[in-house]
């Protein structure tokens, strides 16, 4: 049996965006996975959590952004996982419950950078290959040239979740910057205001 390729696309998702969405796509349709997993993280260990929407509330706009799309798929793997979540831990986790899967990371060139400083990074650039989506004006850093980092041309866009919460909360529209369905839900829903 030929093993499953999963690319693991890790965020805050505080909220999901057009931006996410286009780099989750591009990664599950012009790369070699086979789908694409946007793990929801419940608190990254870098950074503030009073910023941060309920864990659920992100996983159901993730959820919502995907629709019917069957090339990728919200993961909510790391909310039952000791608090804070390091990749390394993650991966260990899914190996074990997904024997047949590969995982490799999806991150963006200034995650590369600061690679180094991960827990355990030398393991995971061991069992797990990484891709890497260029952004502008960032020095990739000393692993640039390793076997298992593959760097793509992904269309970025210029768009934050923080600008989006600050637009929420200044009453500001935010269609367009967020999938169809995700603007609705925040427009009925008071998560950011």
């Amino acid at each position: 049996m030929q093993e499953k390729k999963i690319g693991l696309f890790f965020g805050s998702f505080n909220p999901v965006h057009v931006g996410h969405m286009i780099i989750a796509n591009f990664m599950a349709t012009h790369t070699s996975l086979n789908q694409v997993w946007m793990v929801v993280s419940p608190h990254n260990p870098h950074k503030s959590k009073k910023t941060l929407a309920k864990d659920y509330d992100r996983l159901h706009l993730v959820k919502l952004a995907i629709g019917d799309n069957l090339n990728l798929k919200a993961s909510d793997i790391e909310f039952s996982l000791p608090k804070p979540s390091y990749t390394i831990d993650t991966l260990a986790y899914l190996k074990e419950k997904y024997p047949n899967y590969q995982f490799t990371l999806i991150m963006g060139g200034d995650n590369l950078a600061t690679f180094h400083k991960w827990k355990n990074h030398e393991l995971i650039l061991l069992h797990h290959p990484i891709y890497v989506y260029q952004r502008p004006d960032y020095n990739l850093g000393a692993l640039l040239h390793h076997p298992k980092v593959h760097i793509f041309e992904a269309p970025l866009m210029q768009i934050s979740a923080s600008y989006i919460r600050k637009c929420l909360q200044e009453g500001k529209s935010i269609e367009y910057l967020v999938p169809e369905k995700v603007f609705q839900y925040l427009e009925d829903h008071n998560i950011y205001k």
